[in-house]
């Protein structure tokens, strides 16, 4: 399995709704290592590294509208995995 990278972009109403807490549960339960952090803007910044069926079920649960708060649009770009990430933390 080739580990891949997932950067997504959140937008909507995501930030003091524990958005990132969620998204934080959702990545450990795939195995996923990464991190999500607020933006100055207003998105949620979710950096992902796994298998990219894990990375692609966090994408899905992420626009699936039933996260905390309230998701718009959910921007993605895809990477090699850069393998330096451990845990998943929110920033």
């Amino acid at each position: 399995m080739t580990a891949v990278r997932l950067t997504a972009w959140v937008r909507g109403r995501v930030q003091g709704v524990g958005f990132r807490w969620w998204t934080r549960a959702r990545a450990l339960e795939l195995g996923l290592s990464g991190w999500a952090r607020n933006t100055e803007d207003g998105r949620v910044e979710v950096v992902a590294e796994g298998g990219r069926e894990a990375c692609e079920g966090l994408l899905s649960l992420l626009r699936a509208g039933e996260t905390p708060g309230r998701v718009d649009t959910v921007v993605e770009r895809w990477s090699d995995a850069r393998g330096n990430l451990a845990g998943f933390v929110e920033r």
